[in-house]
């Protein structure tokens, strides 16, 4: 049973550490940069420890293995499992001592599953990426960005809400402005053309444009609106 389990025992080589010893299920080994497939090299300085070539069975199985993707599943996964809970806490405790609303309840619970979304989605592209089917990876990348932008419109919905709680006008105009900004980025994300590199960047580039033009451009459209209406008032005033 001992020398079984040796013989189990791989070295491979992390960065600048030693050899570590990882306890690999049977089916699976790691890679160096130079042998994985090229839809993998996405980053030459990453120079071992990739997995490759796996079926979806051993890609769950490689959840509990040491390898380049160990943090980026792991720290996403406990990502969701801390809004999971939080969100049980705020339904049972929180929101019902504040004496919330109907409204309220429906906003935080959007909030935290845009966020618990956005985790899972990003467990499954680090997870599933080395798939053997080079489509397969591409699609759980796609899903990964459209993970992105679900969780950028819970960042949005709960912050727009409140802050025009008391204008349900400007709410709505913000509100679907934001969803359809979204909707694009999801779309784009899901675009058959998405499994190109090219067009994985773009679409990247494209959440953040989205992000940046959003963020300037309201606040530029709410310097305008507080000068008229300061306008309007002293003009009334006079």
């Amino acid at each position: 049973m001992h020398q079984k389990l040796l013989k189990s025992v791989h070295y491979i080589e992390l960065g600048s550490y030693q050899y570590w010893p990882v306890l690999l299920p049977r089916g699976i080994r790691l890679y160096t940069y130079e042998q994985i497939p090229v839809f993998l090299k996405d980053n030459p300085y990453i120079t071992d420890g990739y997995r490759a070539y796996l079926p979806s069975k051993l890609c769950l199985k490689s959840l509990f293995i040491l390898s380049n993707e160990t943090i980026n599943i792991w720290s996403h996964l406990l990502g969701f499992l801390l809004f999971f809970i939080l969100g049980v806490y705020d339904m049972i405790s929180v929101l019902p001592s504040a004496n919330a609303s109907r409204e309220d309840f429906v906003i935080c619970s959007i909030c935290l599953f845009c966020f618990q979304v956005c985790m899972l989605c990003s467990v499954g592209y680090h997870l599933f990426c080395c798939h053997r089917s080079e489509k397969t990876s591409r699609r759980w990348m796609a899903l990964d960005y459209a993970g992105i932008s679900i969780g950028i419109l819970g960042c949005y919905v709960s912050g727009v809400f409140y802050a025009f709680y008391c204008n349900n006008y400007w709410r709505q105009v913000y509100l679907i402005t934001v969803l359809a900004m979204i909707l694009a980025v999801f779309f784009c994300s899901n675009s058959p053309q998405l499994p190109h590199p090219t067009m994985a960047q773009a679409a990247l580039c494209y959440i953040l444009l989205c992000v940046w033009l959003w963020n300037n451009s309201y606040s530029a459209l709410d310097l305008v609106k507080w000068r008229c209406w300061n306008f309007s008032c002293s003009t009334i005033k006079f």
